[in-house]
């Protein structure tokens, strides 16, 4: 489902060149749970950001359902985001103006489904976190934890091959994060290919495979131990 070989990622100024990601290698076979943990400015956040096609490499390779994403134009990227990844972000992203259903259907708009198929899939997916009753409610009416099953509900409203999640508890209490954590593993359970990047090692513990990330790149933490 993504692989991705020897990727690069450096910002460069006039005076200096700063590696986000160096050599990197991760490969992540479709229907897996892998969180990617690591301290902060490790590079977890760049490399999500890339996984999502929401920002260009500088080397490497990037194959993502089986397509090499290396030489796409930002056109062609958008494309391929929209139509086979779902991100979940910690602060939800809910546009407040827009009723919960209305939220759901903002990236399938995008995608050109006419206005009965995004009501179906948005009222399928909503029913699918556990949220049916609360279609028209605003997100200021719901719960942390409603909101981001709102943010799932979105994501999965596309039909997307790859779940990407940035911190998806990091703005929730512990009961909360424990209902949200639930229904991803119950998402993985269908079958879906999820990506978690966290700082919580026992959110991490609960995926199927946990990656560890330092100074940007993917480090075998028990050859580390072992040496």
């Amino acid at each position: 489902m993504l692989h991705m070989d020897n990727l690069q990622k450096v910002y460069r100024t006039e005076m200096v060149e700063t590696y986000a990601l160096r050599d990197f290698n991760l490969k992540v076979n479709e229907g897996e749970f892998v969180a990617v943990t690591g301290p902060s400015g490790s590079g977890k956040t760049t490399f999500l950001t890339i996984a999502g096609l929401l920002e260009a490499f500088s080397a490497g390779t990037y194959m993502l359902d089986g397509i090499d994403v290396s030489r796409m134009g930002d056109g062609e990227r958008s494309r391929i985001r929209n139509q086979k990844i779902g991100f979940i972000f910690q602060a939800f992203n809910l546009i407040p103006d827009l009723n919960v259903l209305d939220n759901i259907e903002v990236p399938l708009r995008y995608r050109g489904f006419g206005a009965g198929e995004r009501r179906k899939r948005a009222a399928d997916a909503l029913a699918r976190v556990g949220l049916s009753a609360r279609g028209k409610h605003y997100p200021a009416e719901l719960s942390g934890g409603q909101q981001q099953r709102v943010a799932i509900a979105r994501a999965l409203a596309g039909e997307p091959r790859l779940l990407l999640a940035d911190e998806p508890t990091g703005n929730l209490d512990s009961a909360m994060a424990r209902s949200v954590m639930e229904l991803l593993e119950e998402l993985h359970r269908d079958g879906a290919t999820i990506v978690m990047v966290t700082h919580d090692p026992q959110l991490a513990a609960r995926a199927q495979r946990n990656v560890h990330v330092i100074d940007g790149q993917v480090v075998d933490l028990a050859a580390d131990l072992a040496a």
